[in-house]
């Protein structure tokens, strides 16, 4: 049976006006209203009356409730949570993630877990090598069931004929055949979930959205600091030894311009998803962040944008010292997502420059009226969406947000928001 879509456009037509419209704000160009992005996490299961955990161990029931809620709500993009087999999680036992049915209560959303899969002394290591740290120390530390991985001779030593052999022969210990088991048995879950996987991405298309991203990059301090050190770590070493911190920076960044970029959508479009965590206020200052941040970031950003990509960046927690940083990158090229950062002095620092997405806050959108939101809306269109260069989200999660509230918010940027 066709899906009843918004206006009574067909998919595509739908897909076709909304990538232009956020393509067209993200360049600073007129759009005829304002655009509307909103990640839509867990809340499909809240909608639908079903535990977060289908997410992870009910493919049908999670497509149901997506197609569900992506009929009823008409953003323009949405950032989806897509379907990750469960059983592949479980046999993989990751050290960093719990998640819905699996040490999270199944209505919950997922949990990170930081760990110090790197150590303090690692750092020579890493730099000189980092294919091979990460490929047996990394791997060793991320799952118990991959200890055995350290037991590998270095990659650098497995060439010719005799590597070969001495190869052979640490895949015969026991605790490297463990590890390897473990892998091919993720791998094996995870193979089935690449058809589930298109096939989710095609009813997001036949429900009249685009992809919202081609790939991701990160900064390389926030890879340090999130995935690598750990947040304690890592400001522990801006202290003791932040030559290494800034050498294994500088390392990271030459390994993500030396990787291709995505493949563009249809509309030749590549938009990578980039959040600025630890950069934020709340974890340092800005005499910290001109040395230990932005050099890495802003060259990472500048060299996306060369290379045609668009970076859409989620400034998390407050950005507020350091927004004249960002006249440094080139203009209407980027998208900033703000969080707790003030969006309308953004406004007056960016404007003319850089596209702002946001910021309602989830509490209002989960505790306020729908009078409330639509108030709240207003405000952002009269001033922020005043010129163009603006699209509507929420600050952040929608996993817990009353359904009329979220309803109230994109409805009246239908409404409201056109301009004239």
């Amino acid at each position: 049976m066709a899906l009843k879509l918004e206006q009574g456009k067909t998919a595509r037509q739908l897909v076709v006006e909304k990538e232009k419209r956020i393509t067209d704000a993200i360049h600073l160009k007129p759009t005829d209203r304002v655009p509307i992005i909103c990640g839509m996490g867990y809340f499909p299961a809240k909608y639908a009356g079903i535990p977060s955990s289908a997410a992870y161990y009910d493919y049908n029931a999670w497509l149901a409730a997506y197609r569900k809620t992506l009929v009823d709500y008409h953003a323009d993009m949405i950032f989806p949570q897509g379907f990750t087999p469960g059983k592949a999680l479980e046999i993989l036992d990751p050290k960093n993630l719990r998640w819905p049915g699996h040490g999270v209560d199944p209505y919950m959303g997922h949990q990170s877990i930081e760990i110090e899969s790197m150590q303090a002394e690692d750092y020579d290591a890493y730099v000189s090598d980092p294919s091979d740290y990460n490929f047996r120390i990394m791997l060793s530390r991320s799952s118990d069931g991959l200890a055995g991985w350290a037991k590998l001779p270095r990659l650098s030593s497995v060439g010719g004929g005799l590597g070969a052999q001495g190869l052979a022969v640490a895949l015969t210990d026991p605790d490297v055949a463990k590890a390897l088991k473990v892998l091919q048995r993720t791998g094996r879950e995870l193979r089935k979930w690449q058809k589930r996987a298109a096939k989710f991405n095609k009813m997001m298309l036949d429900c009249g959205f685009p992809q919202y991203f081609q790939g991701s990059a990160g900064p390389p301090f926030d890879r340090i600091s999130i995935a690598m050190r750990g947040m304690r770590g890592t400001m522990i070493d801006m202290y003791r030894q932040p030559g290494k911190l800034l050498a294994a920076c500088d390392r990271l960044l030459q390994l993500a311009l030396e990787a291709p970029m995505p493949r563009p959508n249809e509309f030749g479009n590549i938009r990578i998803f980039m959040t600025v965590t630890r950069g934020s206020d709340n974890f340092m200052s800005r005499a910290q962040f001109d040395i230990f941040y932005w050099p890495t970031f802003k060259k990472l950003v500048t060299t996306l944008i060369e290379r045609g990509g668009t970076p859409c960046v989620f400034f998390e927690g407050e950005f507020g010292s350091k927004l004249e940083h960002l006249l440094e990158l080139p203009k209407g090229k980027m998208l900033a997502r703000l969080d707790t950062t003030d969006i309308h002095r953004t406004k007056e620092v960016l404007k003319g420059h850089m596209c702002i997405q946001g910021n309602v806050p989830s509490t209002l959108l989960q505790a306020g009226s729908v009078q409330d939101v639509k108030d709240y809306c207003k405000n952002l269109i009269d001033t922020v969406g005043k010129g163009g260069g603006f699209i509507l989200s929420p600050r952040s999660s929608t996993d817990e947000v009353k359904p009329a509230n979220l309803r109230a918010m994109i409805d009246f940027a239908h409404e409201y928001g056109v301009y004239r």
